[in-house]
Order: structure tokens, then sequence, then C-alpha cells
């Protein structure tokens, strides 16, 4: 957490409304992560004007004279402000909208960038998509439509089919960029059957009730990636629909992240690290989808269970971690334990930890031992809620007597296999209470008892 103190450089984000921006985010994150003493604000506009002057250009002049390093600018500004500025970047200037500022170099004011297209850009190469050479098809000719289609047609996309319920809004934007063939919605099938980029650049998929503005599988299936700028909900009826059919997809959260990175590179004159963005990028899924529920407790205490069961009936994501290991590792728990040894295991399990917190809306089963060590448990705690799944020592024998995936019950009788249960629920009891949140008793419940106890304790 960055001190406040007289040192403490000024950004922040103008427009109106504002109260439900995720840009302070973002960038206070970056402060946090960087090291950058800087605070983030939002900062709500009114649009209107006093005495003749429009809001937006006396708060312009007001934050440049406050000596405000940086700004972001959002609806409904980001064409209104550009009057206010003594400088507007080429390609800003181009798309015809700005919504970052940066103090100039050359005049008293700010210079204006739009940051929005090359964020979707870095989005993309974060991905590995490559635009060089290929073609795109495109959903919707509003103001977001025609700055894809000049970030696309930059990047050395080959062809755009641009899709319109209302075909002369497109036909205007192919006016302006050569590589663009105009088609209404009704025409998508004159398409030439091939594979292109996908981007859904309307306002569908915005409420519960929208479905898709087309609904064709065989014009889905021309998809070798999907990209949908809308970023709540976080799963459209677009992404949906890919998804279906196994293509690669995202939406628009990773835009918003990244134009806010290059953004913030401008302010400072730096360059965000790959790790730093994963960081941001986590903490945005968790502020805006929810956060993860990790699950925590002795095996046989009903973690992967009841984990799948809560994952389905939330709609969230489910991991088991000892099975994400196993995938990783290419073996078996058992085979690590016989060749490394529980101590290298622990190690990998810790890696294995550490990688949840880039993961968001998920239930995360853990291994029954994940809390032994002090950095797991420290990580746990980033990560999300915890829930410790508490049995006792017969209901959890009965659970784990024939399985053989066990390495620390593995060749023991009956007898001997209660004797370790109860040591090491001894041991361990005490990690599991005060790494969790709260505590859930397994023993004797149903499934659905169980996951019904998770809204109660909420």
């Amino acid at each position: 957490m960055i001190e406040i103190n007289g040192k403490t450089s000024i950004l922040g984000v103008i427009g109106d409304p504002i109260e439900h921006t995720l840009s302070p985010v973002i960038h206070n994150t970056l402060c946090e992560l960087t090291g950058i003493n800087a605070a983030y604000l939002p900062i709500h506009v009114e649009n209107a004007e006093t005495d003749g002057e429009s809001n937006i250009a006396r708060a312009v002049k007001g934050l440049y004279a406050s000596g405000v390093k940086g700004l972001n600018v959002t609806v409904p500004y980001k064409q209104e402000v550009m009057k206010s500025l003594v400088e507007v970047d080429s390609l800003a200037a181009e798309i015809g909208a700005v919504n970052t500022l940066v103090p100039s170099k050359i005049d008293k004011g700010y210079k204006g960038y739009n940051t929005d297209m090359p964020g979707l850009r870095r989005a993309l190469e974060s991905k590995g998509v490559i635009l060089e050479g290929k073609k795109a098809v495109i959903i919707g000719a509003g103001g977001a439509a025609r700055a894809v289609c000049v970030m696309l047609e930059k990047a050395g996309v080959e062809k755009i089919y641009l899709l319109n319920r209302t075909k002369e809004k497109a036909e205007k934007i192919a006016s302006e960029i050569s590589c663009i063939t105009p088609l209404g919605l009704s025409e998508y099938k004159d398409i030439p059957v091939d594979k292109y980029i996908f981007f859904q650049c309307t306002s569908f998929g915005l409420k519960d009730t929208d479905g898709l503005v087309i609904d064709d599988d065989d014009f889905y299936k021309m998809a070798e990636y999907g990209y949908d700028l809308i970023y709540n909900p976080a799963v459209t009826p677009f992404i949906a629909k890919l998804d279906s059919l196994g293509v690669r997809s995202d939406n628009g959260l990773s835009m918003l992240l990244y134009q806010g990175i290059i953004a913030f590179e401008y302010w400072f004159d730096t360059k965000i690290s790959g790790e730093d963005a994963r960081l941001t990028y986590a903490r945005l899924c968790q502020k805006l989808y929810g956060d993860n529920i990790i699950l925590v407790g002795y095996m046989g205490s009903g973690k992967t269970t009841i984990g799948k069961a809560l994952a389905k009936r939330r709609g969230m994501s489910f991991i088991d971690l000892d099975a994400y290991i196993v995938e990783r590792e290419g073996r078996t728990i058992n085979q690590i334990f016989a060749e490394d040894g529980e101590e290298k295991f622990r190690e990998i399990e810790t890696f294995a930890i550490d990688s949840i917190r880039f993961m968001h809306n998920t239930v995360v089963s853990t291994g029954g031992g994940a809390v032994l060590r002090t950095a797991n448990r420290n990580l746990l705690k980033d990560c999300g809620r915890i829930y410790y799944l508490q049995a006792d020592v017969d209901t959890i024998y009965e659970r784990v007597k024939n399985d053989t995936a066990r390495p620390l019950l593995n060749g023991l009788s009956e007898e001997e296999k209660k004797a370790k249960i109860s040591e090491m629920l001894k041991q361990r009891e005490v990690y599991y209470k005060t790494t969790s949140d709260v505590t859930i008793n397994t023993s004797g419940k149903t499934v659905d008892e169980i996951v019904n106890f998770f809204s109660i304790t909420e």
C-alpha cells in the first residue's frame, strides 16, 4: 500500500457518471506493484456548462493547473475533451477520441492519446493472436467498431467484413478504410468460407435477455478466435457460442486492463511486466466477477465432491489442486511421493497454489497437506475466502479406506489407517482452523446440505 504524502502524484479518471469505474483498481494496483508513489481517483465532472464554458473544459484546465500528473477520460467526454488539449496524438486524431491525458512537453496543457485500441492489440498479442495477414469479421458499426477497424488496418489485417443491422453505417466506415466490405446482418452468408478473427462490437450481451445478433453455428465455425468488447457479464451469448464450438475467445476486460497499462506507461515512462499485468488482471477479475472459494481440510473431508457441486450451483469454475499438479507434472501423486519425497511434493504444491491468484470466480479444492507450509497458508489467504471442511475420523476412514491414491495411508491395516488419520488430524487441525475463515462440519451431511450451508455463512 502506497503511503500518501506530499510527494504523492495524483492521477484520475473524469467522466459522468463515474461511480462504477474499474480504473482505480488497475492503476492503484500498478502503483502498489511498481512502488510508484501515486494515487488514482475517480473525478466526477457533470456534463453541463457554467457561464458559457463546458465543465469538462474547466476541469481539464483546473486539473492541469493543480499539477495532476495524468488523467483518463471516459463517457461522455472522449470526443469533447479534445477541444481542451494542446496536443492530440495522431492515432487519437484518426480514431476521433481520446481516453488518456499526459502533460505536454511543448506547451502548457495536456496531450491526448487513445490507448483503447493499442490496449486491444496488446490484449490480443498476450493471447498469441497475430493480426498481420489475417482476415476479420466485425459485428456492429458504431464508434467502437470503427476504432477496431482502424486498429486492424494498422496491424496489417488483409480483409475486414463489417456487419451491421443498418448497412449504411457500415458503408460509411468502409468509405474511410479501404480493406472493409460492408454488409447488412442478413448478408452474413455472403462472407466466403474461411478462417477469421471475430469481433463483437454491439451492445448485445449486456442484458440477460439478449441473444445473438446472428444465430448460426456455420457462421461462428469460421472463427479461429473471437473477442467481445463487453466484459460484464463475463460470458456473453457470443462467447458462449464460440465456447460451445471449441473456439478460443476473450472478453473486453483484457482490453480494459491493457489500455490502462499503456496509459500508466505514458505517465511514468516505464514498462509494466507481464507478471504485474497478470496480477492486476487477477485483481480486476476478483473485483468484477467475484472472489474465489478455497476449500481446505483433511483427505476425505469432501473437498472435491463439495467443490464440484458448489461450482455447478453457482456457475463458477472448479479446480482440484492435486489434479492440476498431476497434469502439470505428468505423474501421479503417488509417483511424485515415491520418486521425489514429500518435501519435493510440497514445493510443487506451493507453486500450484501460487498460480491460483490468477484465477477468478473459481472453487479450489486443495490437498490435505496444503496448509502445512507457512508460505502456502499466506498464499491461500490472498486467493479468496477459505472454508475448512471438517470431518471426524470414522467418516474420513469410510471415505478413503479403499482409495489407493493416498500415499500417506497406503500399505496400512484398518487399525493403522484409523490411527494415522487421527494422528494427522490432530497435527493439522490448528492449521486448518487458523487458515480458514469458516469451518463447516461435513460428517453425516448430504452434499446438498453442505452446499446450502455456504450461503448461510456469507
